[in-house]
Order: C-alpha cells, then sequence, then structure tokens
C-alpha cells in the first residue's frame, strides 16, 4: 500500500487544548492541598515506575501510534528542552480516528498526563538526545503496549510541523 504523508501542525500546549487527551502540569507553590490541578494517576495496576528515559533523536515523522490501557503516562523533558507529541483520544476499537490526531510543542517547563488509552506518538525531538522523565507501571511497554501502524492501516504517515 502506498503511504500518503499528513502534515500536522504542532499546537501551543495548554490546559484546555490538551484536556480531551490529558493533562498539562505545571509548577505550582509547595504547601499547595492537593486538588483536581494535580495529576489524575491510575497506576494501580502494578508497581508504578518512575525513570529517566534518555531518547535519541526521533525526528518528526511517524507511522505508528500507541496507547496504554492499563494506566496512565506522564511525561516531561528535563533541562527545559522543547519536544512535539502527537495524540489522538481514546477509543473503542484497535486503532484511532486519524482525523483526530493532533500535535502539539511540549515547552520544557511543565509535563504531561496521558489519560489512560490516549493514543500517543513522541516523545518527537530534532536534536540529538533528550532525558524525559516517565511516570508509567513497571511492565507497561511489555504487557500494555497497543500499537497501530497507521501506514498498514490508513496508508498514512504523519510529519509535525
Amino acid at each position: 500500500m502506498e503511504t500518503t504523508l499528513q502534515q500536522l501542525t504542532a499546537q501551543p500546549l495548554t490546559a484546555e487544548s490538551f484536556r480531551p487527551f490529558g493533562q498539562v502540569l505545571r509548577p505550582q507553590w509547595d504547601g499547595k492541598s492537593y486538588d483536581s490541578e494535580e495529576a489524575q494517576l491510575k497506576l494501580d495496576g502494578g508497581i508504578p515506575r518512575f525513570y529517566i528515559m534518555q531518547l535519541e533523536r526521533k525526528g518528526t515523522r511517524f507511522d505508528q501510534i500507541t496507547r496504554h490501557l492499563a494506566c496512565t503516562q506522564c511525561l516531561g523533558s528535563l533541562e527545559g528542552k522543547e519536544w512535539l507529541m502527537a495524540v489522538a483520544p481514546a477509543c473503542e476499537g484497535s486503532a484511532p480516528d486519524p482525523e483526530q490526531i493532533r500535535a502539539f510543542k511540549i515547552p520544557g517547563d511543565c509535563f504531561i498526563k496521558l489519560e489512560v488509552g490516549t493514543w500517543h506518538a513522541g516523545p518527537l525531538f530534532e536534536t540529538d538526545v533528550i532525558n524525559f522523565y516517565n511516570l508509567e507501571l513497571s511492565d507497561t511497554n511489555v504487557v500494555d503496549h497497543d500499537t497501530c501502524n497507521l501506514a498498514e492501516r490508513f496508508g498514512m504517515s504523519f510529519e509535525i510541523v
């Protein structure tokens, strides 16, 4: 099957625009009481894993998108580096609607929490290496890694511009 390259414009990250996919978490003062602005986590299906994930240049193109159905996932870059993420809302079935895929420019001063089942491609970036903190379950990438090959399924690949 021939693949068509679709361009996605990376939009600025705001709590409102990202709400269908998860939460945006920004710095807040120490001592603030817990409330709905905190990351609403679902990590009760196993052992939580919080680690620094080192990724090499990923570029801005993708033809696969993944979701985790058992837990939320939190991602953020270290050292204030900007990065990109493509997302689509959680859905029934084995593939997202390609028309609902959105791209975001994630600044280095916050992190995102992906809702359970949110489809995602990334982190994507053009620099050589970025370190990310990642909060998920210890076996997420082994037992909860549902990937859709967009090129095979829809004949589409994507580039974030």
